[in-house]
């Protein structure tokens, strides 16, 4: 059984524990600190973007702007600007958002969705939070010469590039392939492999595919996420940082020179992964100070708050 990574305490009182895997690695992707099953295959959902974003600058898609490239990368909540960039992306390669596989979807932004369920707004796949990410594998099938029809089938060019990508930069193989809540296919890796792809993004060369899509997210992180998001502030906190999160209590993070630390809630819950985060990252010497914001996360009792979300006592030593 995994340890307990995050503790919730109510009014003084222990309530409940997140288990979890979590991995530190050095600048050189050496393991410094681990906590659980690092090693085991999981599922890092949305957290494998980024370096799944490099297949499609690989294929020959030249995104406009570097806010292509973030979104490509990202998880936005359906905000105004995060749907226009994704049809954008379309628009380029001749294609309209009739094209996407990702299902269709509200907006996640809560503003946004309640102005479109006030006026009956139907759901659209431009609003999904994975449609910048469906949008680029379109352009790149299309920059490639690939059919766009069957984009999303494991055996389709773009799908087999990006496996054999995802395997690389890990440094291990995918050892199981499942369908993901957007409908493209999914790869396990363990959280070591996960986190070493992404630093290898953030330590790779000026003018690398992996510099690029590392360069647009960190500069322009509202793209990857969204108003309020932890992703997004935290990257607009910390310089030089890359911050990914995925479904079921997935996260990723990595600073040049540093290093990086991912980790996966066995729950799959995620109010406890930004604790968890931010213990890593406090390991690889950004300040405590920096991190308090996303550090604990409070717990409501009537009109006030009674307790936090924190990481447990072992991750603290």
């Amino acid at each position: 059984m995994n340890p307990v990574l995050v503790e919730v305490h109510r009014s003084g009182f222990f309530e409940s524990a997140h288990r979890g895997s979590l991995v530190v690695l050095d600048a050189a992707g050496e393991v410094t600190f681990a906590a659980g099953a690092v090693d085991r295959p999981t599922l890092p959902r949305s957290s494998n973007k980024p370096v799944q974003a490099t297949v499609m600058l690989a294929a020959g898609w030249a995104p406009a702007s570097a806010e292509e490239l973030a979104i490509a990368a990202g998880s936005h909540l359906g905000e105004d600007g995060h749907r226009e960039t994704a049809a954008g992306i379309l628009e380029a390669a001749g294609l309209g958002p009739e094209a996407l596989g990702c299902p269709p979807a509200l907006p996640s932004h809560e503003a946004t969705k309640a102005a479109w369920l006030a006026s009956g707004r139907a759901p659209e796949r431009l609003a999904m939070n994975c449609s910048g990410k469906h949008a680029a594998m379109l352009a790149a099938c299309v920059a490639a010469g690939w059919p766009t029809e069957g984009y999303l089938s494991r055996e389709h060019p773009l799908q087999q590039a990006i496996e054999a990508r995802l395997a690389e930069a890990a440094g291990e193989p995918v050892t199981a392939v499942v369908v993901d809540g957007c409908g493209a296919p999914q790869h396990a890796l363990s959280v070591t492999g996960l986190a070493r792809g992404v630093l290898s993004l953030v330590q790779a060369a000026e003018g690398s595919r992996e510099r690029a899509v590392a360069d647009a997210m960190r500069a322009n992180p509202w793209f990857v996420a969204g108003t309020g998001r932890e992703d997004t502030d935290l990257m607009r906190a910390v310089p030089g940082l890359l911050v990914k999160g995925g479904a079921d209590g997935v996260h990723v993070a990595a600073l040049p020179g540093a290093g990086a630390v991912a980790l996966k809630l066995d729950d799959g819950g995620d109010r406890g992964r930004t604790p968890a985060l931010t213990a890593g990252l406090r390991r690889l010497g950004v300040p405590a100070e920096v991190l308090a914001p996303w550090a604990r996360t409070p717990v409501s009792g009537g009109d006030g708050v009674v307790g936090d979300v924190r990481e447990s006592a072992d991750l603290n030593a």
